[in-house]
Order: structure tokens, then sequence, then C-alpha cells
């Protein structure tokens, strides 16, 4: 099906969806039971396409590409080098594989593409002068290995009972509900770090590394100033206080580590479906990238929307929020 059938070419010939950004029914008011409950099993909703998929991955993380916990007791250079090399190959093949669709075999070419130009080749902001050169470097040199010290020092605190271990044969119900929580924890710490990073000072030292990426690309998600990996990870420490598994744990990190691939395709619709519609997660930061003071969560908690940075895509929202840089005397 075409885009034409799903949004529109703006005056610079991006594309732009039809429907506004909207967040789904979770906090919705009054309540939708029954939207909901569609939402909830339903395709794209809460549990898929990312949600179970997500959470199977860090069953098979830790069942099959993490050492037993007792290995962690004591801090170790070859363990820390263990989960890196695993977390450095977790990174390339999601990375990889988006990259790849969709920038180097140029599967969709640029249909539901919002800019319609592809990475630059040849810009001094960026690290080699290259987009996905300068992206790929902070992701790999920087963004994995932060993302891997905090998963070996959660994993230490597991194994010298520093952190309260839910165990699931004792307690199957909590076990099973802390996966519902991971998504929350995730959308909610990843937004008051990233409304952090953009404080004037620590954006010029740090954040502003991950906003030259005005036209970003999937290895554009993880490509930050190493003060901002430090923030952005820091959600994980939530574990040091709630009781969990450490299965919850490496849920949080690996999303954390490879979920910004997903927000930052650039494209909307892409491979999940004609009917589906992608643009909360998509669109939204997207717009985030392009006017920075926009959107600073996405998915299924409308924090901007109460705190007062949401922009759904409509001419009305460009107009609030240039009637709010007019007030501030932007």
């Amino acid at each position: 099906m075409s885009e034409s059938q799903f949004g529109r070419e703006d005056a610079r010939g991006n594309w732009v969806p039809d429907r506004p950004i909207s967040y789904g029914p979770a906090f919705a008011w009054p309540p939708q039971p029954k939207a909901l409950v569609k939402w909830f099993f339903g395709f794209p909703g809460y549990l898929l396409p990312w949600n179970i998929p997500y959470a199977l991955l860090a069953i098979f993380i830790w069942v099959y590409l993490t050492p037993p916990l007792e290995h962690f007791q004591t801090m170790s250079l070859s363990w820390f080098a263990v989960i890196l090399a695993r977390n450095i190959v977790l990174a390339i093949l999601v990375y990889g594989a988006w990259h790849m669709w969709l920038y180097v075999w140029r599967k969709q070419d640029t249909e539901y593409k919002y800019n319609r130009k592809w990475p630059d080749e040849n810009a001094e902001r960026f690290t080699f002068n290259n987009q996905t050169k300068d992206n790929m470097f902070w992701t790999l040199a920087s963004g994995v290995p932060i993302w891997t010290c905090y998963e070996v020092l959660l994993l230490w605190a597991y194994a010298n009972g520093h952190a309260t271990m839910v165990n699931p044969s004792e307690n199957p119900l909590g076990f099973i509900a802390l996966f519902f929580l991971v998504p929350f924890v995730h959308e909610v710490g990843f937004y008051f770090a990233h409304r952090f990073l953009h404080w004037p000072p620590l954006y010029r030292i740090a954040h502003q590394l991950h906003h030259r990426n005005t036209n970003p690309g999937p290895w554009s998600g993880l490509s930050m100033h190493p003060i901002e990996h430090v923030i952005y990870f820091s959600s994980v420490l939530i574990f040091f206080i709630v009781p969990a598994h450490p299965i919850h744990m490496i849920n949080l990190a690996s999303r954390l580590g490879v979920a910004p691939a997903q927000g930052h395709t650039g494209f909307d619709r892409l491979v999940v479906g004609e009917d589906a519609s992608m643009d909360a997660s998509y669109y939204a930061h997207y717009l985030h990238h392009k006017y920075f003071e926009v959107n600073y969560a996405d998915g299924m908690v409308p924090l901007d929307k109460w705190f007062g940075s949401f922009h759904d895509g409509t001419p009305e929202a460009h107009e609030a929020m240039k009637a709010r840089r007019r007030r501030r005397g932007v």
C-alpha cells in the first residue's frame, strides 16, 4: 500500500503521517476497558511487537549467554570481558540488522522515511566526518562498555546478596509480574534522564553529541557521550531497591542497550504490517530530534502530555510549540 494513503509530503519533500500521535488507552481517562484489552493483546500493542520478544531475549541471555551467578562473587576482568563480548555481538546484530535492511540494502527506499535524505557521509560535525561511523563508534566504544559495567555491577550485587533476588519457584506470580514492570521503569527512567540531559550545561557538555543526528538512523540510537551513557543506563540501579531476579535486570539493561535502534530508524511503517501504525514510538522521537524540546519520552506512558512537552505532529501542536518558545523569548 502506498505511503500516500497514510501521510503526505511537506514543503521540503519529507514524509509526514496523517494521524496524530497517540499513546494508546493505557492511561486514558475515563478508562476504556475494551480499547485497553484490544491494545494489550493486539498488534501493535503492549505485548507485541516488543515486550514479549524483549522478555524472551532476557531469558535466553540469562540461560545461555551469562555465566553462573557464583562466578560474579568476585569482580573479575575475565567475566567483564565475557559480558562485554556478548553485548557487543548483541548490539551489532540488532543495530546492524536495522541499518542493513533500511540503509544499506534500502529495502523500502525512502517510502515512509520522515527525512528523505540519507545519512551524511561528509559532515565535519561528525567524528570521522561520517554520520554512520560516528554513531557506530560512540555506540560500541562507550555505550556498550558502560551498559556492561552496570550489568556486571548488578550481577555482582545479586551474587553477594546486596540486591534482593526473587526466586521464581517460590514466588512465580511476582516473578512474572516483574516482566510487566520493566517497560514502565524503562519509560519513566528514560523520560526523566532525558529531561535532565536537556538542562543547558549538561546538554552542551554531553547530550548535544546525540543531537548531531537531526536525521537519525538506527545507529544514532545509542550514539551518546559517555556522561550521557552513565545517566541513561542508571535506571537499572532500581534493582538495588526493588526485589527482582537477574533476568529482570537483564531485561531492562538489554532493552536500554538495543531498543534505541527501533526508535531511531527514521522510518514510520517499516515491516510490521500494512495496518500497523508505529508512529507513537517512531515519529514522536523523530520530532524530538527535529525540534529538540518536545517528546522526551516514547511509548505508552504519556509523560510529555502530563509535563507539557508533547507534540503530536499536527500543525496545531507545532503552533503551540512556537508559542512556548515566544513566551521564553527564544
